[in-house]
């Protein structure tokens, strides 16, 4: 058997190659070359070496380029959507919803750069300027390093690629080792389409040896990272001057006020808990719920969450699929029974078979427990009860994280005071803090990383300012 990578716009065979099983039934679904650091450092050279003819080429040509890629989305749609589910396990209704997004992401990707501009700087409005024209426009960074996970293994490839080449940079891609069909099939849409600039995106797959590689090169002038806080730790550490985009971790929390309309609130908790299995950076894991409703609350929530289908990811109706692999469903059952030895109440039978982790929605949570503490990345949801938000909001905040919060309510100073007092890159108000439009910025604070995503703000990431003056 072979299996094929991408060096610029030659697609190379590679002999050793790992098999990718699915984590639903254990079948083979894909393979990913056995790549190692001198493949990073080619395709580095190579991205080097195509760096001049991005530079120069058209924005036409390249919001074209982008456009013809998400016209071959979506005639691909379903057959990709598949891929997904084949590679990671997530529901074939839910890989749809990440196939549409990418499309999105993509298309504003070239509408965003379209639009794009410098300004005019008025270089006399100060006593020691004179009169001049001045402006600053916005240039190519150089090679961009795009490392992606297995969650979202479309769409977070589409919010590197897609701004990093239609702002004139050359990319080298290294995708989650758990999905690399996906991204082969999404770069070899770029690389083959008729306005491809040449050589401008490689595709390397590996783990630490190439990461490594890629990182610690003197020629990625951007480093975009999306996964784990360990690993962002250590790229911060070994990349030298570089520009770093990191999107980290999360321990993602809500308030359910007592002025909250309590249906709502249940039913996109319960959705925000345990889409995608709780393998979300924003994955509702916290909720602080007023004392004075807590039990109410907790009912509905627990009656929500039995309404989700828990099975095939081959099947519409299945909300939720496996787990990524055994770690993770054994990891996560001993997060539920930790927590149970220090004294939470599972409001459902804790239950799992093989890969399969069912919903879980622990009560009588306190602080202390490791459970609220740390990221669970599962389909465990933890209800701590406070006496109104004063007790909350600091709450929320004691986290390393901030990514994104939420607060339910419908006391209009109270939502100010979210927005105004919670420690995050995002607030949303009457819903699931689990909410990400595309079109939006997107990223945290603390060691929930830096930078931002989401196509206007990906490009700034990937862009140089270039102030000029004539006088």
């Amino acid at each position: 058997m072979q299996a094929k990578i991408f060096f610029g716009s030659t697609e190379a065979v590679k002999e050793n190659f790992s098999e990718r099983k699915s984590p639903f039934n254990g079948e083979v679904v894909s393979q990913a070359p056995t790549c190692n650091a001198d493949d990073a450092k080619k395709a580095l050279k190579i991205a080097q070496g195509a760096l001049k003819n991005a530079k120069s080429s058209t924005l036409s040509q390249r919001c074209n380029w982008l456009l013809d890629v998400a016209k071959k989305l979506k005639e691909n749609k379903e057959d990709i959507a598949k891929t997904i589910t084949d590679e990671v396990g997530k529901p074939i209704t839910f890989a749809r919803i990440e196939v549409e997004r990418c499309i999105e992401t993509v298309t504003l990707s070239a509408e965003t750069m379209r639009t794009m501009h410098g300004e005019t700087i008025n270089t006399d409005a100060m006593s020691s300027g004179k009169k001049s024209i001045a402006y600053f426009s916005r240039v190519p960074a150089g090679v961009v390093v795009a490392i992606t996970p297995f969650n979202f293994p479309l769409n977070l490839i589409a919010h590197k690629l897609a701004p990093a080449l239609v702002a004139g940079n050359a990319v080298v891609l290294k995708p989650t080792p758990e999905a690399p069909l996906t991204a082969y099939k999404f770069a070899k849409l770029f690389i083959e389409s008729s306005y491809a600039i040449k050589d401008a995106l490689s595709v390397v797959y590996g783990d630490a040896e190439v990461g490594n590689a890629l990182i610690t090169s003197d020629i990625p002038r951007v480093i975009s990272f999306t996964g784990s806080v360990p690993v962002g730790n250590i790229i911060t550490k070994n990349a030298g001057i570089k520009k770093v985009s990191l999107e980290l971790g999360g321990n993602a929390a809500t308030f359910i006020d007592k002025s909250a309309d309590l249906d709502l609130a249940a039913n996109r908790c319960a959705l925000g808990a345990f889409v995608n299995s709780g393998q979300v950076c924003i994955s509702l894991q916290r909720i602080y719920v007023d004392s004075e409703i807590y039990d109410e609350f907790a009912q509905k929530m627990a009656e929500e969450t039995k309404k989700l289908i828990v099975g095939s990811p081959y099947d519409d109706d299945t909300f939720m699929g496996p787990l990524i692999d055994d770690e993770a469903a054994i990891r996560a059952m001993g997060w539920v029974e930790s927590a149970i030895e220090e004294g939470a109440t599972p409001l459902l039978p804790p239950h799992r078979e093989g890969r399969m982790f069912h919903p879980c929605v622990m009560a009588n949570v306190t602080d202390d427990m490791a459970i609220v503490c740390e990221e669970v990345f599962a389909p465990i949801v933890s209800l701590v009860k406070v006496d109104g938000f004063d007790e909350a909001f600091p709450k929320m905040n004691n986290s390393p994280y901030g990514l994104q919060f939420s607060v339910f309510t419908n006391d209009l100073k109270l939502a100010q005071r979210a927005i105004d007092e919670l420690d995050a890159g995002g607030i949303v108000i009457n819903d699931m803090p689990t909410l990400r439009f595309d079109i939006q910025p997107y990223g945290g604070v603390k060691l929930s990383g830096v930078g931002r995503e989401g196509p206007r703000f990906a490009i700034e990431e990937m862009t140089e300012i270039k102030s000029v003056v004539i006088c």
